[in-house]
């Protein structure tokens, strides 16, 4: 095939055929195969705009035929386009009803976005689905915990560890390692030695400070990926011995789900996606558990969308601050891209020294370490 043939195909592929499409180009085999599913979701059935109005073939609401069609994508597409082709198919064709039958759920590529999805149905799921749901769900939570737990507890073991550390230690407390790196600049060639002015000590286990660190996580319909991070990374922390934690989530109620934390599938399950928010309400809350305020870190995770008492809410934040807590505000903690968020909320918060900015869940160590440390958060470059 050569390259243009190439082009015209994909082009094909993509513009789904008929006499307007100009690529005169016929498929057949897998690409036709692979053109059908495509026209099932994409098609004038699925497509608000009606472009493509050969591509008829729609999903309909057909168990069977969904699961067939979830069968096809899986065999002509990689993980990450079904997971796309997925997403598209619940939100463009009111797929939602279907993922409440077991063999549905048996059926599909498990994604943050599926468990989203899940969650916002937990209240309609009957009894014989939700066991299929959390055999989801777990096999999510665990994929997500395997590839962010060692990293997490890595890089805030070593911020704990710098956070207990002494600048006056004893003579046998000090750190030699340490203590000579840090005074390199103050070698001495003449007489082959380095003359410490600043001596820095291990941090001794009587003199290690545990800190808190409270979760306050909107779980308002737009943040369902931020909830499902945020709930493993409660985990990950509420496994740290030197990290007390509680987790914390909001719409216009208030729930305490620090309980749950050993089990994040249990915390997910434990969110109602959807309705309201009220962050004055649950800041409030989250006040009322802050005993050391200057060992705490607070990290509300929401878009800002605020239907509580705005200025209130900006109060909280300013005495939490004043006091000497750390807080940190990320409209989302994703891997989604720019979200959706109040900017006059956020500048407000900035305005007092609390900086507000999307996290990817790669980031989230390093922005939980800074806080430990009391160091400048590091903040992504929009």
């Amino acid at each position: 095939m050569t390259d243009t043939d190439e082009r015209l195909r994909r082009w094909r592929l993509v513009l789904g055929g008929g006499g307007a499409d100009g690529t005169g180009c016929e498929l057949t085999g897998r690409d036709a195969a692979m053109d059908r599913t495509l026209g099932a979701l994409y098609g004038s059935t699925g497509s608000a705009s009606g472009r493509g109005a050969d591509r008829s073939a729609g999903l309909g609401g057909s168990a069977p035929q969904v699961a067939r069609w979830l069968g096809d994508i899986r065999t002509y597409f990689p993980s990450s386009v079904v997971q796309v082709m997925q997403r598209d198919a619940i939100d463009r064709l009111g797929l939602s009803a279907l993922l409440l039958e077991p063999e549905m759920l048996e059926a599909v590529e498990a994604d943050v976005h599926l468990v989203g999805t899940l969650l916002s149905l937990n209240k309609a799921m009957p009894d014989t689905t939700k066991e299929t749901a959390r055999m989801v769900v777990r096999k999510v939570v665990d994929d997500l915990e395997k590839r962010l737990a060692t990293r997490t507890r890595a890089t805030l073991t070593g911020a704990l560890d710098r956070s207990a550390r002494v600048n006056r230690p004893r003579h046998r407390d000090i750190d030699w390692n340490r203590t000579i790196r840090a005074n390199l600049k103050n070698y001495l060639p003449e007489h082959g030695t380095v003359v410490p002015e600043r001596l820095i000590g291990y941090g001794r286990a009587d003199q290690a400070v545990k800190k808190d660190v409270v979760l306050c996580i909107d779980q308002s319909g737009s943040m369902a990926a931020s909830v499902v991070y945020a709930s493993v990374f409660g985990a990950v922390l509420a496994s740290m011995r030197s990290i007390a934690t509680k987790l914390v989530v909001f719409d216009t109620a208030v729930v305490d789900l620090t309980d749950e934390l050993d089990d994040p599938v249990d915390v997910l399950f434990g969110t109602q996606l959807g309705g309201g928010t009220d962050i004055n309400r649950a800041l409030a809350y989250c006040q009322s558990l802050i005993t050391r305020p200057a060992e705490t870190v607070v990290v509300l995770i929401s878009d800002l969308y605020e239907g509580g008492i705005r200025d209130e809410m900006l109060k909280r934040v300013a005495a939490m601050k004043a006091a000497g807590v750390q807080f940190v505000a990320l409209l989302a903690l994703s891997d989604e891209g720019a979200p959706a968020y109040d900017h006059d909320h956020a500048a407000a918060l900035a305005a007092l020294g609390a900086p507000a900015f999307a996290c990817t869940p790669d980031l989230f160590p390093d922005v939980m370490a800074a806080a430990i440390e009391k160091r400048p958060i590091p903040i992504p470059e929009a």
